[in-house]
């Protein structure tokens, strides 16, 4: 099932840690709705200005895999709602592909998680879209002592 002209159900539901833990991972069609408006509204004008394809590495995550330890996330992340999306595009560092979301689009939140000055690829952007709650909130995050500390901010 497409979700929009480059996106697919299949690609934003893919889990390896659902699969190796036996975890269903099948979205209601609620679920596939709010998939739908984040393709529409996020990932593919993303997509479509930087003409290149956009890696998913994590979108939706049933609730039970999100609270598993292999995830440690909550059962209210947006993720869990199909309003969130991690993501990459090969050959764009991940502080300017936040920076073109943060100038372009409007979202709920956005991440720049574990970026490294200088290290283009590393970390991931973090994105969600709840059309109901678009404050455009931007943070950083950043591992402090082992611990995960959210700056505010895009900071890269």
């Amino acid at each position: 099932m497409n979700l929009s002209a480059n996106f697919s159900l299949k690609e934003l539901t893919k889990s390896d840690t659902a699969t190796r833990l036996g975890i269903d991972n099948t979205p209601d069609e609620e679920t596939i709705d709010n998939l739908k408006t984040l393709c529409d509204k996020v990932l593919q004008p993303v997509r479509d200005h930087f003409g290149k394809s956009v890696i998913i590495n994590s979108g939706y995550r049933s609730p039970e895999l999100n609270s598993s330890p292999a995830v440690g996330g909550s059962k209210t992340s947006d993720h869990c709602k199909g309003m969130a999306a991690d993501i990459e595009i090969a050959g764009v560092a991940n502080a300017d592909l936040a920076q073109f979301i943060m100038d372009n689009l409007s979202y709920t939140q956005l991440i720049l998680e574990f970026y490294t000055q200088g290290i283009p690829d590393s970390g991931w952007v973090h994105v969600s879209y709840d059309p109901n709650n678009l404050k455009k909130q931007e943070l950083t995050a950043v591992k402090v002592a082992g611990k995960t500390q959210y700056l505010n901010g895009l900071q890269a």
